[in-house]
């Protein structure tokens, strides 16, 4: 009998060590999100010097888009984006997903400085999207 239970012993000490708590990803997902600013409408954040540059110089004006043009642009790109980053193509340029719901109305400004940020790293990067209209792509 003692050696039964001393056999049963031995059998549960290995399921002892094992930890219970969950492990975490080794690389934690980073995504960039959509926020409301202060006035209640969507904003995009681009941590980057040379963006506000690239829009007053380089960027087409919001005025020769539409907003419906931009979210179907937008919607493509998003997913184009998010499949690199998925899949680690470009990772000295594409740090991030980005979290877009086509569903949702962002409206004329977000629209058009989401299609911005892709042109931007079109031209600063030379990274090609096929997205991008022609006339926003540096090539």
């Amino acid at each position: 009998m003692k050696s039964i239970i001393l056999l049963v012993m031995i059998a549960l000490v290995p399921f002892s060590c094992f930890s219970q708590e969950t492990p975490k990803k080794d690389k934690e997902q980073h995504e960039m999100k959509p926020s409301k600013n202060e006035d209640g409408e969507w904003d995009l954040t681009v941590i980057d010097t040379q963006f506000d540059y690239f829009l007053s110089a380089v960027a087409r004006p919001i005025s020769q888009y539409t907003e419906s043009y931009l979210k179907t642009k937008n919607t493509f790109l998003v997913n184009e984006w998010n499949s690199y980053y998925h899949s680690g193509r470009y990772r000295n340029i594409i740090e991030s997903g980005i979290d877009y719901d086509p569903k949702e109305n962002y409206g004329i400004k977000f629209e058009y400085k989401l299609y911005q940020v892709f042109a931007y790293v079109n031209w600063k990067y030379k990274l090609r999207l096929n997205g991008l209209s022609g006339s926003d792509a540096i090539r």
